[in-house]
């Protein structure tokens, strides 16, 4: 029997633009002989799905189900495709835990803090062969000195919005003096700011995700920014970035970054797909984690959708498998 599964979209940051283009790629390549899909759109009007017809028909947030032709629709689980608030930062899974709806994410607890990078980097902090770039969190009305972070951290280091995504709001400081102008644009995106030494070494992307029990990890994918690093127009402007899938390693690189991931979905206690971005760095080769994203991309420009394909499987059973294994 087809499970009824709403496929959520939008958000109520700037990231809903990037979120309607994934759950576009989600929708076309679910399986519709085991799934019946509605798009859900949320976003500071509502949480409404809109048929071919035009027609509004709002979510009743009682139980999160729908009055459509006469009938009333529940789903037996929800695809949350925002990137951003409310959906990767916890709270719509909090709210779809107390009413008791399964979800394909991270759960509230590990959603919430992942958006938070220096408190990610503080708990990922001691695994095996992972490394992090020398950092300070910065809060908006808090107490900072300017000269201080200057002398002990050495230039050039990125200056980013510490919840934020799609690296809107990040700079890259070669010059002490333009440290001032980099926190004044994080700090248009958020409270908290992360400022993090520069790691010299190759960027790389990887994809994460559980099936039948088992954590796989999917080909990694090299990032060569024509842009001077990976800022948001590198990321969603075809051709902006050189992306290699899946991207040179060693055989020795390849195992030690596999484990290393590994352990990091298994700390965080993640679930469904996730993407790690890391440094292998410059001489010593040292793993040095970025990030973890998720909830992350699945545009036609995205990593995962090219790192599926680099495994050899087709999106359509690849996110039955995600559907399967979180509902």
């Amino acid at each position: 029997m087809k499970k009824t599964i709403a496929l959520l979209t939008g958000g109520t940051t700037g990231e809903w633009v990037v979120s309607v283009k994934s759950a576009a790629t989600i929708a076309q390549n679910i399986d519709t002989a085991k799934f019946d899909v509605y798009k859900i759109m949320l976003n500071e009007s509502g949480w409404f799905y809109e048929p071919a017809d035009s027609v509004k028909i709002e979510v009743d947030k009682n139980d999160f189900s729908l009055n459509f032709n006469g009938r009333k629709i529940k789903f037996d689980g929800v695809f949350i495709a925002i990137h951003g608030s409310p959906g990767e930062d916890g709270k719509l899974q909090g709210y779809f835990d107390m009413i008791g709806m399964p979800y394909t994410t991270c759960n509230a607890l590990t959603s919430s803090i992942t958006m938070n990078k220096g408190y990610t980097k503080a708990i990922v902090d001691g695994i095996k062969d992972l490394n992090v770039a020398k950092s300070v969190q910065i809060f908006k009305q808090g107490d900072y000195s300017l000269a201080e972070i200057k002398n002990n951290l050495k230039l050039p280091f990125f200056v980013k919005p510490n919840s934020g995504g799609s690296s809107i709001g990040m700079s890259k400081v070669k010059h002490a003096d333009d440290l001032e102008l980099a926190l004044d644009k994080a700090f248009k995106e958020d409270d908290q700011v992360l400022i993090e030494e520069f790691v010299e070494g190759r960027e790389f992307s990887i994809g994460v995700f559980k099936t039948k029990g088992k954590i796989v990890v999917l080909p990694t994918t090299e990032v060569i920014p024509k842009n001077e690093f990976f800022d948001f127009e590198a990321k969603y402007t075809p051709g902006a970035t050189e992306e290699i899938t899946p991207g040179f390693m060693t055989e020795e690189e390849k195992q030690r970054v596999e484990e290393v991931v590994t352990q990091v979905y298994l700390k965080l206690d993640c679930k469904g797909i996730v993407r790690i971005d890391y440094f292998l760095e410059k001489n010593t080769g040292k793993f040095y984690f970025i990030e973890i994203n998720t909830i992350p991309g699945q545009t036609a420009t995205s990593f995962i959708p090219q790192q599926v394909a680099a495994m050899g499987m087709e999106l359509k059973e690849f996110y039955t498998q995600v559907i399967e294994e979180s509902i």
